[in-house]
């Protein structure tokens, strides 16, 4: 199969607007259908992890003439509802604050992450895979700020390399931010109120096309989705497939990339 793999906008040597609403969901999607006809062709099997599922899974909702199949990695599939998303992440936090709620102020998570870009990204990325050790007894929940804090204050590391990560790649990450900046990936988590209201006439809409959900034991997304994940009968009518990898944090294409890319091989095949 050809794999087309692309900086979203925001990253790497994409452009990076300023503006915080140019990283809607429709604009996104927009950006995928514009790859797709830059490349000659018609359609597509679209894959995303993380903030790429939400931009798969309303590619796939918005232009299914163009997306024929969707693969979701980490986070679930919820369709557009009467719920305003910052009201959600606000809930989440409790007496914290929700790492998404955290991101919502323009330049506070910047001057964070800036302070020390590689050893910031060394420690989320840590604490989001399955490696990390759970809080103990007694012990804060990651991913939340406590009030007067920062995110990494819970952040965990590690205490050697990563059998799951090269050796260079945490390099790359940080050249590839110290480049583009962190705004950019920020503004997405700025805009999900915009969706919201650009998606009020998708509200509880289905994705018909195949579909296939990849989630992680350890994942957060996938342990916070798990209602969602439960509605897939209804929400996802031509689900091929929904699979949780055992002891898998959220990087699972990177912590179990035979296991992941074994599933997306046979959905490829289903859907070919």
């Amino acid at each position: 199969y050809r794999a087309v793999a692309i900086d979203v906008r925001g990253y790497g040597s994409s452009e990076r607007p300023t503006e915080v609403d140019a990283y809607r969901l429709v604009d996104l999607v927009g950006d995928c259908v514009g790859v797709v006809e830059a490349l000659g062709d018609e359609g597509a099997v679209i894959v995303g992890h993380d903030w790429g599922s939400p931009i798969a899974s309303t590619a796939a909702l918005l232009r299914p003439e163009v997306f024929r199949a969707v693969a979701l990695l980490s986070v679930a599939y919820t369709p557009p509802n009467e719920f305003r998303p910052t009201d959600v992440f606000q809930m989440m936090g409790g007496d914290d604050t929700f790492y998404i709620e955290y991101f919502q102020e323009p330049g506070v998570a910047e001057a964070e992450i800036g302070t020390d870009p590689a050893r910031w990204l060394e420690g989320m990325i840590f604490s989001a895979s399955g490696d990390a050790p759970p809080p103990l007894p007694g012990e804060p929940a990651g991913f939340a700020v406590s009030a007067g804090g920062r995110l990494d204050d819970r952040f965990r590391y590690p205490t050697g390399p990563l059998a799951w990560q090269g050796v260079d790649d945490l390099a790359f990450y940080v050249g590839e931010f110290a480049r583009a900046g962190f705004s950019g990936g920020l503004n997405r988590y700025r805009c999900v109120d915009h969706d919201w209201v650009d998606l009020r006439a998708w509200r509880e809409a289905p994705i018909h096309q195949p579909s296939l959900y990849i989630g992680g034991e350890k994942d957060g997304p996938t342990i916070w989705g798990a209602g969602s994940i439960a509605r897939y009968p209804e929400t996802l009518p031509g689900l091929h497939d929904s699979v949780v990898l055992p002891g898998v944090g959220h990087w699972m294409q990177q912590e179990d990339a035979a296991g992941v890319n074994a599933l997306l091989l046979d959905f490829l095949d289903a859907c070919s």
